[in-house]
C-alpha cells in the first residue's frame, strides 16, 4: 500500500457513503503525525471567482468546494511555479498556494492562465490517526497524481475519479463503474 505524503492523492473508495468525499479524489497538501490536510480536487460548484471576490476585473473562473472544513476559507493551486511568489512545490508541477494578491494580478493581466490555477472553498482534514484508520478501513486509496490531471478540463465531477481507479488498474478498473448504491446493480 503506497503511503500518503504531500502530493499524492487519495482516491475515494467506490462505495464510501460519506456526501463530502462520494467519488472524490482529494489532493494532499499536508501529511504529518499531527494531521493531513488536502483539497477536493473534483466538485465544481456553480460559484465564479470573480463573483465570490466581487471583483468584475477577475476571469469567470469556476471555483472547487476544496472539503467541508472551513468553507469560508479560499486556497489555490496552480501549475506556474515560482511566478506566483512564495508557492510551495508539491511535485510532479503542482504549486500550493503563494502570494493571493499575485495570483489575482496575474489573473487579471492574463485571463487564459485561469486554466492554469484552480480555487477552492474549503479544505479537506484529518486529525491525527485519523487519516490511517480510514486507510485501514480502506475507505481511501494513495495514488500519485499529475499536474495536467488536476489542470485538464474535466467532462464533470466524475471524469478525474474515474480516471484514477481506472489507471490503479487491477481489482480496481472494473469498480469505476460501479453504482454508487451497490443494490441497484
Amino acid at each position: 500500500m503506497k503511503e500518503p505524503k504531500p502530493g499524492s492523492a487519495l482516491i475515494s473508495d467506490p462505495f464510501l457513503q460519506d456526501p463530502n468525499f462520494m467519488r472524490t479524489v482529494v489532493f494532499l497538501t499536508e501529511h504529518n503525525d499531527h494531521g493531513t490536510l488536502g483539497f477536493v480536487v473534483n466538485q465544481p460548484t456553480d460559484i465564479r471567482l470573480n463573483k465570490l471576490l466581487k471583483d468584475e476585473s477577475l476571469p469567470g473562473a469556476m471555483v472547487y468546494q476544496g472539503g467541508p472544513v472551513e468553507l469560508n476559507t479560499l486556497h489555490f493551486l496552480h501549475n506556474l511555479g515560482q511566478v506566483v511568489p512564495d508557492s510551495l512545490q508539491l511535485g510532479r508541477g503542482i504549486w500550493w498556494g503563494g502570494d493571493i494578491n499575485e495570483a489575482l494580478r496575474l489573473l487579471r493581466l492574463n485571463p487564459e492562465l485561469e486554466e492554469h490555477m484552480h480555487f477552492y472553498l474549503g479544505y479537506s482534514g484529518w486529525g491525527e490517526g485519523q487519516l490511517r484508520s480510514e486507510l485501514d478501513d480502506e475507505a481511501w486509496v494513495v495514488s500519485d497524481i499529475e499536474a495536467d490531471e488536476i489542470f485538464s478540463p474535466q467532462e464533470d465531477s466524475l471524469w478525474l475519479w474515474k480516471k484514477l481507479i481506472d489507471k490503479l488498474g487491477g481489482k480496481y478498473r472494473h469498480l469505476s463503474n460501479a453504482p454508487i448504491d451497490p443494490q441497484l446493480n
